[in-house]
């Protein structure tokens, strides 16, 4: 309660508009396809698996990363799924610093969308690329976690076929800052 007392009401004023704008200025990842309050749509559900989706990536878009941001890795994750590790769903790493989104699709490493140097590894499908939502049915929602990272190196020197767990070390080493949401995905029962 002490402390309390000894702020300045000229301090508190100070502090309660500087909050707001520092919100504000924050590095946020959004899509106009996923997001938190809707399950995600066919379009972007895995094709396989008994899942029969078109297996779409969706559209991401950020703003406000950190001044010092030189790179930046999107990593695409379900804790939910019943491996006991969870799933990768999405690795791309050394997209260029510039680089403000990822288009839809930009997840067919054969379609040329993502950004020039980005690199797309090896997800739990065994591939690179995207992979998207196929839980088992009837276990529920699975959360789907998009993490986009600033990165404080031009590129991470991995080879392209590297697993999610090496990705995601190098990542989380060269880390300056990181945007997230979660979407949800389940399969029901026919």
């Amino acid at each position: 309660m002490a402390c309390h007392r000894r702020l300045s009401l000229p301090l508190l004023a100070t502090l309660a508009c500087a909050a707001p704008a520092a919100l504000a200025g924050g590095f946020t990842l959004n899509s106009p396809d996923v997001g938190p309050k809707a399950p995600i749509a066919h379009k972007h559900v895995f094709k396989g698996f008994g899942c029969e989706g078109e297996n779409v990536s969706p559209a991401l878009a950020w703003r406000g990363a950190p001044k010092d941001t030189k790179s930046f890795a999107l990593m695409v994750y379900d804790p939910d799924a019943p491996t006991g590790s969870g799933w990768w769903h999405w690795v791309v790493f050394n997209i260029p610093a510039d680089a403000r989104e990822l288009p839809q699709g930009a997840g067919d490493p054969a379609a040329g969308k993502a950004p020039k140097g980005a690199v797309q590894s090896r997800t739990d499908f065994g591939k690179p690329g995207w992979g998207g939502p196929c839980p088992p049915v009837g276990h529920g929602p699975h959360r789907y976690v998009f993490t986009l990272h600033a990165l404080k190196a031009d590129k991470l020197d991995l080879p392209e076929d590297s697993s999610a767990a090496l990705v995601g070390y190098m990542v989380n080493a060269n880390s300056i800052g990181k945007a997230t949401f979660t979407a949800k995905y389940e399969r029901k029962k026919p």
